[in-house]
């Protein structure tokens, strides 16, 4: 299809329309199309399609499964092909409703057979360590997607954030140094765009360009995988740090789970991979946000894999583990990132390392590593 998609998401509301706003404003011809999922409840989704002149059509989506994401995912590329048959329409904006996640739209998309020339969040920087800190369930706030959604704000801002190449960042009165440092530490790769910025030449907004400046479905899943994610660096500055804490001994799982509680509450977001010495063949996901953690398999290391396999791997995931590698773990490795205002570097980093491994522990070998308990079992749902 020769329509070009923008995505536009973000749970901050205000800051999302006013980048919609100035898309629509900028690229002549273009035409928004939202969902608003705040219907859902009562089984249908409400589809609305405008230009800058007003509404051009609104409709009714039904449910699917009874989930209000699913009829989204219905209902979307049939709107998209019915624009690109009109041939009419040079942009077509996806506004997404607040808790919809730019990932699975992206995709969408993209297996529609249109080509998604960026991928937006819109932040509103003072709101950033509040949505961060805000553990509520969706469903509290009217956000769900569907009645078995139970995601909460932190982990879908999150996500919502650390996805999206391009950051349109509204002007906030309220917004201090801090709030924009936190911003660049937690997605130092992104571009971050101020919506109300013109370009250089004039002709339009430098978020219209960095929309419009392309995007890759499979190199932005990829710098998600738990495996190879692209995450922050260390930094240190206007009172945000960022610590990035690798090693290569395991995890004792016991004292492990023993201080899960403190080193989720340690900082605002903290993510990574780490490896326990009881599972030695199983990559975990840590992903904490709200003072909330979810720990899951993400699959075996390389390591674990026979030699054969090797050559179904991504090579993005090889070149992730080439990085880690160990001679004698290969890529099993300690890699979590913690970041907060007012990080307490030292206890953390003392606390991460008394749960690894003692040395007579290590000393010990990998057969009696497998003997140690398996805590991690309930929490894992093993």
């Amino acid at each position: 299809m020769t329509l070009p998609v923008v995505v536009v998401g973000g749970l901050h509301a205000d800051a999302r329309r006013a980048a919609v706003e100035r898309l629509l404003a900028d690229v002549t011809g273009s035409v928004v199309l939202h969902h608003d999922l705040e219907t859902a409840a009562a089984g249908t989704v409400v589809r609305t399609v405008r230009d800058a002149a007003g509404v051009r059509s609104a409709g009714e989506a039904p449910l699917v499964n009874d989930c209000a994401c699913c009829a989204l995912r219905e209902d979307l590329v049939p709107e998209l092909r019915r624009l690109a048959e009109a041939g009419d329409t040079p942009l077509a904006i996806v506004e997404l409703w607040d808790s919809v996640e730019p990932k699975a739209m992206a995709e969408v998309v993209t297996a529609g057979g249109f080509t998604v020339t960026g991928v937006v969040t819109a932040v509103d920087p003072a709101l950033v360590l509040p949505y961060l800190g805000n553990g509520d369930d969706l469903a509290e706030g009217g956000l769900a997607a569907a009645a078995t959604d139970q995601r909460t704000v932190a982990d879908t801002f999150a996500r919502q954030l650390e996805y999206a190449p391009v950051l349109a960042v509204v002007d906030s009165p309220e917004a201090d140094e801090q709030d924009h440092e936190l911003l660049a530490q937690l997605h130092p790769t992104a571009r971050h765009v101020r919506v109300g910025q013109d370009a250089p030449s004039g002709r339009h907004s430098l978020l219209a360009g960095a929309a419009l400046a392309g995007f890759d479905v499979e190199a932005a899943a990829a710098a998600q995988h738990p495996a190879c994610a692209l995450l922050p660096a260390d930094a240190d500055d206007h009172g945000v740090g960022t610590l990035v804490w690798r090693r290569h001994r395991p995890f004792h799982p016991e004292r492990l789970y023993a201080a899960l509680e403190d080193l989720t509450c340690a900082a605002a977001r903290s993510r990574g991979r780490f490896w326990l010495a009881d599972k030695p063949d199983t990559l975990f996901h840590w992903d904490a946000a709200g003072g909330a953690l979810c720990v899951e398999g993400a699959g075996p290391w390389l390591a674990a894999l026979p030699d054969a396999a090797w050559e179904m791997v991504p090579p993005v995931r090889r070149a992730a583990a080439a990085l880690d590698w160990h001679p004698e773990h290969g890529d099993r490795c300690q890699h979590l990132v913690f970041t907060s205002p007012a990080l307490d570097r030292d206890g953390l980093e003392e606390l991460l390392e008394s749960c690894l491994l003692t040395d007579a522990e290590y000393a010990a070998g990998p057969e009696a590593w497998q003997r140690l308990p398996h805590p991690f079992d309930t929490l894992l749902e093993v």
